[in-house]
Formats: structure tokens, C-alpha cells, sequence
């Protein structure tokens, strides 16, 4: 009797201290008892990698220097001086995390193919076939586990040959290395894969790149930055230019001689599509400006990319307020590049208010608005986070993304109104837990409950008729997060950096219930976390 007493002593200490944590900060009424079963049948549940992040193994089995490794070892500002040379030792321990995918449940799982470990100096060498047989590998075991592989050509990382040798995407010779990397992997793997992203976020891509200066190349210009050479009014244009072609190249090579291969072995259809980072927007007042604001900056952010692979061309709205910066496609080229996706993949963390920058004055302390007389790049648009002293949700680990649950409808619902309601992917949405938390911190709720509520708005939105087939958690494992180094934590799994174990957080086990159906966390309440 005396042992029962003090252990439900210190259970009910533990629920105490738990529904205690949730309630910090917590200001908003809702319900967000999500559930797996409120989701269509055959619905993707997975999780999201990309190369570079996890994998490590640097220059390893004749893998070639990527931009990334170039650039975290020549003075890039990163954090403790970190880079992907062994990141999460993925190379090395790909079975130990197809085991982790697995027992989560999930029946998809989204990961990139690093070029320049399959093609070390792109075209101008030679294929490596352990870089092939690596991937295959991967491929086969989470088959076998009944998992679909859900494959990302580009993810940010390709060989610093080409950069070296032609600029990288400011070259139009890098559509062709794209195409000839695509091919590749088409080859190699098409027979088995299902669903294949071309490019991840050519429109975040070119920010961080070209203006922010944060990305390799790091090339920028006044009034964003003082690097040593860019243009920032320009640069950014041409490369999403050269990007979107890419894309549209693979998607005809792949559709005329590949997508048969998959189709006739499972009597189904093979997918490809681009995946775009959508945040969402709203007027930062009532009046029509910012209201007009709004639509600028979906149509500079969202649209930038995909009404082109859908239309054929840019949107008008950057047309009007771009002129001849923009570059122009050709005839052909539109022809190449409408309907040249099967689905729209969308990567959504967060939600900012909009104020009008052509009617009204604005303060920039960033790349999003304008500054004496020189053109935005975000359509003369300033992005806030707060209004009246308030932020727009909680903040998180992240300094741009802040917990606001619905703008997943909204973004969701745009999308299927410009676009012909054509298929959609959430293909990321995470929580990076707050930098105040411990390095050992494993007992994320507040994680679980931001899934929780940005899936029962993405529910809501399915239950409005969006044709979303699928939600990707970012991520699996804490990992590289590129020029935030391993600081932010996305990952249902924390990594101790000295060993590299995987070690489960709390939110791995409420993943693998909710895809089950049951729930092992009963606080109740855990529903009632964020302000938004």
C-alpha cells in the first residue's frame, strides 16, 4: 500500500508539473482532438529529411564538396563554426532510422538525394554507384516496410563544381545539369518511387541566396547587404528563372519516358511536382491596402512558382510591378512549364501580418520592404509579426516562425482556389522548440499541440474540398538547420550530439498513437496551448 501511495504521489506530480507546462502562456480557447480517422482513406502521414541535413559522411565513398560544404568551411558567419561534415551520421545509420520511420507508423517518408554525392562534379564526371546503391538500399527497406518513398531531386545542396565552374542557378547551364542529375535518378530509381519533387523551395532558396546573403552563393547587394558581389534586385529572378525551366525539363523527361515504368508495375500513377515555402499573410489593419497587400505578397511568394507551372507564365502581379526585371519566357518555354506538376507541395511553419508599402510609409529593417527608392523584392510589402504590441501567435525556436494553427486552412484554401483545386502535399510543418529550453528537453507538448491544431485546420480545409493528399512532419530528427546550425530543434527525435543517439521525445509517441488511432497523453489541457 505504502508503494502504491508514493508512486501515485509521483504521478500526480508529474501530471501537475505537465498540465503546468501547458499552460504557460497559454491564452486561446479550442479543441483540437484531432484524430487519424478524420483524414480520407489512403491519406500520406509521414515525416521530412532532406540530404545534407542528416547525413554527414563528408567526401565519403568519393562523394564530391557541395555549395554547403564549401561554404561552411570559407567564413561563413555560422554558428559555432558548424557544417553537415558528419551531421546526423545518416550515411552510417540509415537502417537504425528506417527502424525509427517505421515504428512511428507512418506510411510515407519524404528524403532528397544529395547531388553532389551521386554526381561529385555533375556532369563533367562520373556517376558514383555507391551513392546509388546507398540510395537504393534506403529505398528498398522502407518499401519493404510497407512505407512509400517520397523523393527530393533538390534540396538546396548540389556540387560546388558548378558553381566553380558557371555560377549555380545564375547560370542558364544549370537547367541541363539538372536535368542530366534527374535523369540519373529516374534511371535508377523511378521504377520504385511514387512521388518525386523536383526542386524544395526555389522561392526560399533565392531569398536566402541572393538577397539575405545567408545561403551559398551569399551573393547580395545595398540596401539588403554589403556583400562582396550581387544584385539583389535581379539575381533572385534570374536563378527561380533558371529553376523553374529545370523543373519543367525533368517534368517532361520524366513524364514521357519514365512514369510508365511505375504506372505499368502497380497499375498506379506516378507523381511529380515542386514544392514551394508558403507562409501565410494578413492585413496588418482593415483598411484596402494592406488588404491588397496580402494578395501581393502571396503573388510574390507563393504564386512566384507555382502559377508558372501551372499557367505557363509569372503572375501578373509581379509582371505590373517587376517590368523588365522580370525574365520573360518564351512561347515554348510556356508550353514547357503549364501543368507541368501532378501536385502542389507546400512547406507551411507560420503566418505574418502584411502592411501596404506603395500607399503608405514603412520602417525596413529587412529585405521585405522598401528603402528610399529601391524595389522590393516582396511586392512593396512590409512583414510584421506583431500588432498593437501583440505577436501575431507564440513564438518558437525560430525567429520567423510564430504558432498561428489556422493559417494552414487559409494557405491550404488559397492554393486550391488559384490553382484548380490540383492535387496538394503538405510536404513540411514543424515546431522548433524555443532556444530557453534545455539541450536534453524531451518532453515537448507544446510540439504535439502545434501539430495537433495546424492538422485540425488542415482537416477543415480538406472537409471545404481541398484535394490534399498528404502532411509531412519536419522532422524526423533534430538536425542541420542550414545557417541556424544544430541549434533549432524540429525533430521528433532529439540527437545527442556527442554520441549521435536517437533519443524519442515525447511528440514521437503521440505520432505514433494519433496514426493508431489512440492517445497515450491524457492532459486535458493540452488542447488549449497557443495564442493566434
Amino acid at each position: 500500500m505504502k508503494r502504491n501511495t508514493t508512486w501515485c504521489r509521483v504521478s500526480c506530480f508529474l501530471i501537475m508539473l505537465l498540465r503546468t507546462t501547458i499552460a504557460v502562456g497559454s491564452s486561446i480557447e479550442g479543441n483540437f482532438d484531432i484524430k487519424r480517422s478524420d483524414f480520407p482513406d489512403g491519406f500520406l502521414f509521414g515525416t521530412s529529411t532532406s540530404a545534407y541535413q542528416i547525413e554527414g559522411a563528408y567526401l565519403e565513398d568519393g562523394s564530391g564538396p557541395s555549395n554547403w560544404d564549401h561554404f561552411s568551411s570559407s567564413g561563413a558567419n555560422l554558428p559555432n563554426g558548424e557544417n553537415g561534415f558528419i551531421a546526423d551520421d545518416y550515411y552510417h545509420r540509415y537502417m537504425e532510422d528506417i527502424e525509427i520511420v517505421h515504428s512511428l507508423g507512418v506510411n510515407a517518408y519524404r528524403f532528397s538525394i544529395s547531388w553532389s554525392r551521386v554526381l561529385p562534379k555533375g556532369k563533367f564526371g562520373q556517376v558514383s554507384q555507391a551513392a546509388i546503391l546507398f540510395y537504393n538500399k534506403i529505398i528498398d527497406n522502407i518499401l519493404l516496410r510497407g512505407i512509400q518513398p517520397f523523393v527530393t531531386i533538390h534540396h538546396f545542396d548540389y556540387p560546388q563544381e558548378l558553381e566553380d565552374r558557371y555560377g549555380g542557378w545564375l547560370s542558364s547551364l544549370m537547367q541541363e545539369d539538372f536535368v542530366y542529375f534527374a535523369e540519373i535518378c529516374f534511371k535508377n530509381f523511378a521504377d520504385r518511387v511514387k512521388y518525386w519533387a523536383t526542386i524544395n523551395e526555389p522561392n526560399l532558396f533565392v531569398e536566402m541566396a541572393y538577397v539575405r546573403a545567408t545561403y551559398p552563393p551569399a551573393r547580395c547587394s545595398p540596401p539588403y547587404g554589403n556583400c562582396a558581389q550581387g544584385n539583389s534586385d535581379v539575381e533572385p529572378l534570374v536563378a527561380a528563372h533558371n529553376m523553374l525551366l529545370a523543373h519543367a525539363k525533368a517534368s517532361k523527361l520524366y513524364g514521357e519516358q519514365f512514369k510508365a515504368s511505375y504506372s505499368y508495375r502497380l497499375n498506379v500513377n506516378g507523381m511529380i511536382g515542386i514544392i514551394v515555402h508558403a507562409f501565410m499573410y494578413v492585413p496588418l489593419t482593415d483598411n484596402k491596402e494592406d488588404k491588397e497587400a496580402v494578395e501581393r505578397a502571396l503573388a510574390f511568394n507563393v504564386a512566384w512558382i507555382f502559377d508558372p507551372v501551372v499557367f505557363g507564365d509569372y503572375p501578373p502581379e509581379m509582371r505590373r510591378y517587376h517590368g523588365n526585371e522580370l525574365p520573360k519566357f518564351s512561347s515554348d518555354e510556356k508550353a514547357l512549364l503549364r501543368d507541368s506538376v501532378d501536385f502542389i507541395g507546400i512547406n507551411h511553419y507560420s503566418t505574418f501580418y502584411v502592411k501596404d508599402c506603395i500607399y503608405s510609409s514603412c520602417f525596413c529593417n529587412d529585405s521585405s520592404c522598401t528603402k528610399g527608392n529601391d524595389r522590393p523584392l516582396r511586392g512593396f510589402v512590409s512583414t510584421v509579426a506583431e500588432r498593437n504590441g501583440i505577436p501575431i501567435g507564440e513564438p518558437t525556436g525560430m525567429i520567423r516562425f510564430f504558432v498561428v494553427p489556422k493559417g494552414m486552412e487559409d494557405i491550404v484554401l488559397y492554393v486550391k482556389e488559384r490553382y484548380r483545386n490540383k492535387a496538394i502535399f503538405v510536404t513540411e510543418n514543424g515546431y522548433s522548440s524555443p532556444d530557453n529550453e534545455d539541450e536534453s528537453y524531451q518532453h515537448d507538448v507544446k510540439r504535439i499541440d502545434y501539430h495537433k491544431s495546424y492538422l485540425s485546420y488542415l482537416a477543415k480545409a480538406i472537409r471545404n474540398g481541398a484535394d490534399v493528399r498528404g502532411y509531412f512532419i519536419w522532422t524526423l530528427m533534430d538536425d542541420f538547420e542550414w545557417s541556424n546550425g544544430y541549434r533549432p530543434k524540429f525533430g521528433l527525435y532529439r540527437i545527442d550530439r556527442p554520441s549521435l543517439n536517437r533519443i524519442p521525445k515525447l511528440s514521437a509517441g503521440w505520432y505514433r498513437d494519433f496514426l493508431g488511432n489512440t492517445s497515450s497523453l491524457d492532459v486535458e489541457s493540452s488542447n488549449n496551448i497557443y495564442p493566434f
